[in-house]
């Protein structure tokens, strides 16, 4: 019956209590493509769809009894990494993903809270430069977030451009850079770029503000690296899936962000 069993990914990663984001987007983007969901608790969250109540995180010897549990038992395809909350918590997860070297890892590296308030402290975005970056298969950040890996400003799609290519230098084997945050009038522009290819993801902007979108596409993605997809198409189709998913979106609580469909959006479910 082995042909049967569904490739693993693990996200390791906060909770959001309200359902739209982070592990609980993560297993849901994973289960949309036919991919069993693993994960390890960075953060717990209490928050909904107005924001962010109280933030806990656990002691770090359980986040990597949590990963070495995972390993031990699985074979993981593909790592997504998400909120990641100090640099204890990212020194932790690098040791872990270095004595386990999966085969593919893609680092969504929340750094910028929707409000635009900085969530990591200095030295826990030097160890995201240091430790995580060169371990990473494809890098997801935002444009704010580039900008602070980059410690620079990022105003036009010049700066973007020439962005994507300094954060491929920093040491990822693939960049996508998320052009949500850049006004390029009617569309977004994704940028993906790795060692061979430079290419460019357009979709219509849509006008609603979306939860969980970050967390959505990175899981998206390293399901599709799972699944055997090389990067650049495995970030197209992710692409393609968080569009369908933003468009199917619904409002389950009293704010005014969209959470996403994903079995509305899911390749399985439509066949």
């Amino acid at each position: 019956m082995d042909h049967l069993i569904p490739p693993c990914a693990l996200t390791i990663a906060g909770s959001d209590s309200g359902g739209g984001a982070g592990i609980q987007a993560d297993l849901r983007s994973f289960a949309a493509f036919g991919v069993h969901g693993l994960s390890a608790i960075t953060a717990l969250t209490a928050q909904h769809t107005r924001g962010v109540i109280a933030v806990h995180v656990p002691p770090v010897a359980f986040l990597r009894a949590q990963i070495d549990a995972c390993f031990d038992d699985f074979r993981i395809g593909a790592v997504k990494l998400g909120m990641l909350a100090n640099a204890e918590v990212i020194h932790v997860v690098a040791d872990a993903l270095e004595f386990h070297a999966p085969a593919c890892i893609v680092l969504d590296p929340v750094m910028v809270a929707t409000s635009g308030a900085k969530l990591l402290e200095d030295d826990a975005l030097h160890a995201m430069r240091t430790r995580l970056l060169p371990m990473a298969t494809v890098l997801t950040p935002n444009m704010p977030e580039a900008e602070l890996l980059l410690g620079q400003r990022i105003e036009n799609a010049e700066a973007a451009d020439d962005a994507a290519r300094r954060l491929l230098a920093l040491g990822a084997r693939a960049v996508l850079l998320k052009g949500a945050h850049l006004d390029e009038g009617n569309i977004v522009v994704d940028r993906y770029i790795d060692a061979t290819l430079d290419a460019e993801f357009q979709h219509d902007r849509l006008p609603l503000e979306g939860h969980g979108t970050g967390c959505t596409l990175a899981s998206a993605i390293a399901a599709n690296l799972c699944l055997g997809l090389p990067p650049a198409a495995a970030c197209e189709t992710a692409i393609d899936y968080v569009a369908e998913a933003l468009r199917r979106g619904y409002r389950p609580g009293k704010g005014d962000v969209v959470v996403l469909d994903h079995f509305g959006a899911s390749p399985l479910g439509r066949g």
